[in-house]
Parts: structure tokens; C-alpha cells; sequence
């Protein structure tokens, strides 16, 4: 700055000028009204700026308005409209926040139907550490038809043959109306899932027919009594519907594990009452903890009843994992009552249509990949895996992305964000404010109309099919009939420099019966992840113990716990 307005600063504040250049153009405006009688919209707009400046001096709340009177409003300006600035100037093809443009774009192209392939090659680093690719083959398959199924409860009476590409759990309520019945109706033309998420079954799920999965929350809304437990009448009504194909019971989701919920009173309308079976304009409360279970025995005992009450469909959990202790509780529950539950869905930390505080969404719960395969692990380890289904969710958008998931040990995945993308989400992260510009996360009646549903039900279709044809061409590609073939010794990772390894051997996979071996003493631990905390986990509480006993009724020392290493939840 010249040295001559530093001089006229000292005296007079500089960053009042504007408010002063109001003022001098209210005067002139005044004066040439007067005179020339054609000064009158300059006098009004310079009045306008006094008043915003004195204003601005005399509040409490912002410091910079009172320093930087009328001018000082240009930061706020800058600041609402920089996440749209930063979208659409600045941000690269492949800078994931949390979505890359291209990752976007490629849901875009293939809900319009628009073509999705790429000249002159990747824009990827394929030298950069974190690359991956599959391995092909010389001998290509070829697989008649993309609609790849997998039989969820084999052993029920009602079993599911779902997809395995699916809607994640997205609640009427955090989700419009119209954004509902799109999903729903996209669902039903394309014949896969749609999970209801915790808000329960509304009319608007109802209107289009397409297959549901019922998810039941800590607040058992469409199935609660007044005072929030849980209410078995209620749940059978909606259970032994024919759109209800599973039961998914919430532990916990990635977007805030861990974290109940408060949906204000003011937004509990009538329709969201009626679904979740609360008093409309009154507080509804998602408590962090269910109160029909307090153990994980407990907890296998009300799937057991769940399955029954709902004429004997599949009913499974969804959880993030977070304390090894507590999975652990629930597999030793699993060997201790013969209980098991029909399918597990992995939700990863970094999964988050739900708008949750920045802690939570940034740094609690293990990311997919660990929680993912520490599930799969364990399972493998106490013989159990063929006879339970494991789905995922978390960032799930492409072909690849399914793919890479089967090859860490899913059946199926589900996606919540490329969904909503599919309906035209625009990123904009306003979700939380009921002032999203596309009508896809609001309950304002005048936003929601901008989203056609049978426009959107079309998209919802075309993206579904299109990412289920990519992944076919992936699997012929490999020589292989079904993405469940897919496993760790088909992916490849760069891990450092000119160094790149099989997922199968970058990352930690068990062989068939090794924990239950362990357990015994018949063999070392897989993993420090199950040395630690096996043993300290109970099947009769989430809490940890001292120490357990081994089938030969020996007791298990509880192990010194040293800082576990980077890899210790990333089996």
C-alpha cells in the first residue's frame, strides 16, 4: 500500500469509504433529484448503503461488518457462493470432494444415457501410489445377460434374489418425496433393491411398487410404541407386505456411527409422522442405541424373532465397525446359540448422505476397505462365510468400484450418493439446509417440483443398467461368469514406486477355520487384531472382558495391549 494512504489510514480509516461513497452518492442523488428531478434511484440505493453501514457498525455478531462497514458483506458473498466457484473454475477432473467431476460425470452419462467412454486415454497416474487396475485374460468369457443376482437367506422361506448393485438406505424425510418414488420407481424397472433407511416405509415408497428393504433403526419408526420401543404387531403389518423383500436392523451407518439423531419438530409434517409413527410437529428422536437388545446374544435372538414375524424373509444388520471387541462379541454369540443372521452390510466411514458433525464424518468409523474385510475375515476364520451374505456400502459409483469390492469379499453392494447423482444431485453439500437446488434432499413443496419423476425414474434405470453392463464387460475381461468370482489375486495395487502387488498379497486375508484354530491353540493368531481382542470379547456383552475361555475350558490371559501397527484393523 503507498505510503500516502497508509499516512491518510492513520487519520481516517480507509475501509470506511465505502460507506462514505454511499453517503456522497445519496447527496448527489438527493441534490439531482431536486434539481433535474432524475437522481431519485441513485439517492435511494445511496440511503440504503448508509443504513446497511450504520448497521453494520452498531451490531455484535461480526466483527469484520464492524470494521468493514457495507464492503465487509463481499466476504460473506465470496464465501456462500465459493463451493460453486471452486465446482465449476478451479476443481480438477479428479479431485474427489467428496465426488471427483469425473466420477460425477460418469453417473451423468450413463442415467442419461448419454456415452460414457473416454478418448486418447487415461487421465489417471498410473504411475502414482494407490493405483489399481484388473488383470485380464487372453481368453475373454462371454456372459449372456448383466443382471447378476445373488440368493440372500437360502434357507428361509421367503429367500431374496437381489441384485448386486442396489439403493442404499436413504430416509423419506432426508429424501423428498418426489426423489423417493424416482428411486422406487427405477427400482422396480430395473428389478433391484431399494432400502427404505431408518425413516420407515412411506407412501411415497409404496406408490411405484419396487422392492424394498425395510430398515429398522434404535427408533423403530412404522414400528414403535408411543414411547419408543419396539412394537411387534406393527412390525409384522409391514413386514409381511409382498414389496418388503429383507429386514436390515441399523447398528450404526458411516456417515455418523455412533450418533443418534434429532429431526426438529417443525419438520415432522404429517407424511413424515405418518411413516415413522410419531406425533406430527414434534421432535422425533433417533436414539444411538436400540433398547429391544443390550447384548450380542440378545441381539441374534431379536433377528431370530424378527424372521419369524415377518413370515420367514431374511433379516440381517448393517454397522461400521468401530471397536474390534464388540464384532468380535457378535460372531462368539453366533457360535455360542447357532444363531446367524441372513446377510451383513458393511457401512464404511466415509459413506455419508447424512448430514453428521465434521468429527464424525471425517474421523470416526473404519473406512470399507477395513471394515469390510475385517467382517469377511472373521466369518472365513469360524467357518461361517458360505453361510452368510456380506454386502457394503461407501463411495460405491462405478463398475470398478463393484468390482473391487467383490474382490474384497462382498456379495453385493448398495449406493446411496450415486443414486442420488443418477437423479441430478449436483454436489452442491446443501442437503442439510432443506435448500437443495435439484429437489433430491428437501421438504420444500416449490424445490421438489423441479425433480420430474418419470424423467428421473428413467435415470435411476439407465444408471443402474449401464454400471451392471460395465461391470459384465469387466468380468469377461477376466474370463470369469460372475462378479462374485472376482477375488484379491485378480487386483492389482502400486504401492510404491515401481513396486505393485495382488490385493491378495497387499492386504491380509485368513484361511478357512484358522480362528477357530487359533482360539484352540492349535495354531498362532492370524492377525494382532485377533490376538488382542478375541479374547476379550464376550458373547453375553458389547463390553470387553478380562479374559474368556477356549473350547478345552482353559482360560485366555488377556493380552498385554501395546500401540497396534497401521495394519491392525486393516485385514
Amino acid at each position: 500500500m503507498p505510503t500516502w494512504l497508509l499516512s491518510l489510514d492513520r487519520f481516517f480509516p480507509i475501509r470506511y469509504l465505502t460507506w462514505i461513497a454511499c453517503a456522497v452518492v445519496m447527496l448527489i442523488g438527493a441534490f439531482t433529484q431536486v434539481v433535474a428531478h432524475t437522481g431519485g434511484v441513485w439517492a435511494l440505493l445511496g440511503l440504503i448503503g448508509v443504513i446497511v453501514g450504520l448497521r453494520d457498525v452498531r451490531q455484535r455478531r461480526h466483527s469484520i461488518l464492524r470494521n468493514y462497514p457495507v464492503i465487509g458483506h463481499l466476504r460473506f458473498l465470496f464465501e456462500f457462493i465459493r463451493p460453486e466457484m471452486r465446482q465449476y473454475f478451479i476443481e480438477g477432473d479428479n479431485e474427489a470432494a467428496p465426488f471427483s467431476r469425473q466420477q460425477r460425470s460418469l453417473v451423468y452419462q450413463r442415467a442419461k444415457g448419454d456415452p460414457d467412454k473416454r478418448p486418447l486415454g487415461t487421465q489417471l497416474d498410473v504411475q502414482a501410489e494407490g493405483y489399481e487396475w484388473i488383470n485380464h485374460s487372453l481368453q475373454p468369457t462371454r456372459i449372456a445377460s448383466h443382471d447378476f443376482r445373488v440368493t440372500i437367506g437360502a434357507d428361509c422361506a421367503q429367500p431374496y434374489s437381489a441384485s448386486i448393485f442396489n439403493i442404499s438406505a436413504m430416509s423419506f424425510g432426508a429424501l423428498s418425496g418426489a426423489a423417493i418414488r424416482a428411486l422406487n420407481g427405477g427400482a422396480l424397472r430395473g428389478n433391484f433393491a431399494h432400502d427404505t433407511g431408518e425413516g420407515s416405509i412411506s407412501v411415497h415408497h409404496r406408490a411405484q411398487g419396487g422392492d424394498l428393504i425395510w430398515e429398522v433403526a434404535s427408533g423403530y419408526f412404522g414400528c414403535r410404541n408411543p414411547d419408543g420401543t419396539f412394537n411387534a404387531e406393527l412390525f409384522t403389518q409391514h413386514a409381511t407386505e409382498p414389496q418388503v423383500k429383507m429386514i436390515e436392523i441399523k447398528l450404526s451407518q458411516g456417515a455418523k456411527p455412533g450418533h443418534g439423531g434429532v429431526l426438529p419438530g417443525p419438520k415432522v409434517t404429517r407424511e413424515i409422522a405418518d411413516a415413522r409413527g410419531v406425533q406430527i410437529g414434534v421432535d422425533c428422536i433417533s436414539p444411538a442405541s436400540h433398547s429391544a437388545f443390550s447384548t450380542p446374544i440378545e441381539m441374534l435372538q431379536f433377528i431370530a424373532k424378527l424372521r419369524e414375524l415377518s413370515g420367514g424373509k431374511p433379516v440381517g444388520f448393517k454397522f461400521c465397525v468401530g471397536h474390534p471387541w464388540e464384532w468380535f462379541g457378535i460372531a462368539k454369540a453366533m457360535l455360542e446359540t447357532g444363531l446367524l443372521p441372513d446377510f451383513i452390510v458393511v457401512d464404511g466411514g466415509e459413506g455419508g448422505t447424512g448430514a453428521a458433525p465434521l468429527e464424525f464424518t471425517d474421523h470416526v468409523g473404519a473406512p470399507l476397505q477395513e471394515g469390510l474385510l475385517l467382517v469377511h475375515n472373521t466369518l472365513v476364520g469360524l467357518n461361517l462365510r458360505d453361510k452368510i451374505r456380506i454386502g457394503c456400502a461407501g463411495k460405491v459409483v462405478s463398475a470398478f468400484d463393484i468390482a473391487r469390492m467383490m474382490a474384497l469379499g462382498a456379495n453385493w453392494c448398495n449406493s446411496a450418493r450415486g443414486f442420488m447423482f443418477a437423479l441430478g444431485c449436483i454436489q452442491s453439500q446443501s442437503c442439510h439446509t432443506d435448500h437443495c437446488p435439484t429437489g433430491v434432499a428437501t421438504q420444500d413443496p416449490q424445490r421438489q417440483k423441479a425433480l420430474v419423476v418419470p424423467s428421473k425414474i428413467e435415470r435411476v434405470h439407465n444408471y443402474h443398467l449401464h454400471t451392471l453392463e460395465a461391470l459384465k464387460e469387466l468380468v469377461q475381461a477376466a474370463g470369469l461368469q460372475h462378479p462374485n468370482q472376482i477375488t484379491a489375486n485378480h487386483v492389482v495395487r502400486r504401492v510404491a514406486g515401481d513396486k505393485v502387488k495382488l490385493l491378495a498379497n497387499h492386504l491380509e486375508f485368513i484361511a478357512p477355520g484358522t480362528l477357530m484354530a487359533a482360539a484352540r491353540g492349535e495354531c498362532d493368531w492370524p492377525h494382532n487384531v485377533y490376538k488382542i481382542y478375541w479374547p476379550i470379547a464376550r458373547a453375553d456383552s458389547f463390553a470387553p472382558g478380562p479374559a474368556t475361555v477356549c473350547a478345552e475350558g482353559l482360560k485366555v490371559p488377556l493380552p498385554t495391549i501395546g500401540e497396534p501397527d497401521a495394519v491392525d484393523l486393516a485385514l
